[in-house]
């Protein structure tokens, strides 16, 4: 018997799929009217940090929320590099990334769905570092002032466990769920401004 397909997943993919064309657009637009020669304004810059970071996030979303494929569907270091890169360039998280030169997709949308979790438990920024050892990956998340709601958390380290989850939690419902159809347990460690997470 095949597994259900993930409509989630592919709903991701298209909704993503669909706002990557229009926003590359309007980056191509500002650049063209960056090359006219006239003075970069302080509302032209607005646009183009607006384009980046919002085609960073779409990038971003892509990975953690669109349909991962079959095991063989790879992705480089680089690529995934340069997405954290843009996505926290300007912000107050640091993220430092090391694993292997190609990984998995699946591998990699687990962990953009844990990255996004750390980011809910340190909303005033830290530093996060996401590493892939032999078997397993470890993401580590730094900050002075941690902010843990013990029923969000409780069900990615309880699979019965249940939680009110919101349109601005989905991701640890999402966490849970890929960890289970991937076949992987996942510990959650809380400790004075420190979460980890390691699958």
């Amino acid at each position: 018997m095949t597994d259900k397909p993930d409509l989630t997943a592919m709903l991701g993919s298209r909704i993503c799929h669909d706002l990557i064309s229009p926003i590359g657009a309007i980056g191509n637009g500002v650049e063209l009217l960056m090359m006219d020669g006239s003075a970069r304004s302080p509302e032209l810059a607005l646009i183009v940090d607006s384009v980046a970071h919002a085609n960073a996030r779409i990038r971003f979303f892509r990975v953690a929320f669109g349909a991962a494929g079959g095991s063989d569907q790879r992705i480089g270091r680089a690529e995934v590099s340069g997405i954290l890169t843009d996505l926290t360039r300007g912000g107050r998280l640091a993220i430092s990334w090391h694993s292997p030169t190609e990984l998995s997709r699946r591998e990699v949308k687990l962990a953009f769905l844990a990255i996004q979790c750390l980011e809910t438990a340190m909303p005033h920024g830290g530093s996060l570092i996401a590493d892939r050892g032999e078997t397993r990956w470890t993401l580590t998340g730094q900050t002075p002032r941690l902010r843990i709601d013990p029923d969000l958390w409780e069900i990615l380290s309880n699979p019965v466990a249940s939680a009110e989850i919101g349109p601005g939690q989905v991701h640890f419902a999402l966490l849970r769920d890929e960890i289970a159809r991937q076949h992987r347990r996942l510990t959650v460690d809380i400790r004075d401004g420190e979460v980890r997470l390691s699958f």
